[in-house]
């Protein structure tokens, strides 16, 4: 049997951070911890274990970070580009999840419907991790607040302002910081606010967590204070069509050395990657002392290790 040190989360999957409790959560962070630490200690957690991976969007951190955190870890990765046939295309959503329950031990879904992970997640007994949708990325957020429970010790009462669209990586963003007491803005031209369920969700989470969820269009209000000013790309993939629409209403939400002195001082720039340069971020920001990019892009292979790990402990 496998040995594995780690407490089981009580949740089959990770589709959604909205599921986890405040204490699952730093559960997670306390492991990725460990793992980081030790990294030569705990390399048969998953021995013998296969990971599925199966990809409709590009990647390069969430591709590289599982392979090589399950690698880490003992077991071995199998990847499926699914970029020209997507799931459900070809194959029933439910047949690929009852074949892949025989031959693996974790599926690993980057898609583009929300549902197709659900649906797979329904349809088989073995965990499937959200590596991205278009409603949700619950690995990048988990990413970026172990990044800064890292930095300041307790994000609780710290400002996270999100510049630009109110895209998936903004829904998940809302979710953890909400549950663990951070204060998230949440800043967008009219008309590209993030999902109301989802801010609702986090408003109700907060009244138990003191945390608080605010959604505004003006840059300047926005960013006034904040510990961190978090920014994502503009068009997202499936959004190609948009760009130069986008670049237009967007213009204004440049995360720029102004913007950066209007925060507090000490503020942190973040970014889950890729980035482009001259569009969402200047290149002064995205390479100034200020900027947790790159650490943030580590943590990913660390937080993804201890979901992989706790998820499959003792099944």
């Amino acid at each position: 049997m496998t040995d594995n040190p780690f407490h089981k989360l009580p949740h089959k999957d990770l589709i959604s951070t909205a599921r986890y409790t405040p204490d699952e959560i730093r559960a997670v962070f306390a492991t990725a911890a460990e793992l980081k630490a030790r990294r030569d200690v705990h390399t048969g957690v998953l021995r013998n274990k296969r990971l599925a991976m199966i990809f409709e969007k590009d990647s390069l951190r969430t591709r590289f970070t599982f392979d090589i955190g399950i690698q880490d870890l003992g077991g071995s990765a199998v990847f499926m580009d699914h970029r020209d046939a997507r799931i459900g295309s070809r194959e029933n959503v439910c047949d690929v999840a009852k074949n892949l329950e025989r031959w693996a031990d974790i599926i690993v879904l980057r898609t583009f419907k929300h549902r197709v992970i659900t649906e797979m997640a329904a349809c088989c007994d073995i965990p499937v991790i959200n590596g991205l949708s278009d409603f949700l990325h619950p690995c990048q957020a988990l990413a970026d607040f172990f990044t800064l429970t890292e930095l300041w010790g307790d994000v609780r009462g710290k400002r996270v302002c999100f510049v630009g669209d109110g895209n998936n990586t903004c829904h998940s963003l809302m979710h953890v910081g909400s549950k663990l007491g951070a204060h998230v803005t949440v800043c967008t031209p009219e008309g590209y606010e993030p999902n109301s369920k989802v801010v609702n969700q986090a408003m109700k989470i907060g009244q138990h967590t003191g945390s608080e969820i605010t959604i505004l269009n003006d840059p300047d209000l926005a960013t006034e204070g904040a510990d961190a000013i978090y920014t994502d790309v503009w068009a997202s993939m499936g959004q190609e069509d948009e760009i130069e629409e986008r670049a237009a209403v967007f213009a204004d939400y440049q995360v720029d050395e102004e913007m950066m002195e209007n925060a507090n001082d000490g503020a942190v720039f973040m970014h889950c990657l890729p980035a482009h340069r001259g569009a969402e971020v200047t290149a002064a920001v995205m390479d100034s002392p200020h900027s947790i990019v790159y650490d943030i892009a580590e943590n990913r292979l660390h937080v993804q290790k201890a979901v992989m790990s706790m998820l499959s402990a003792t099944r």
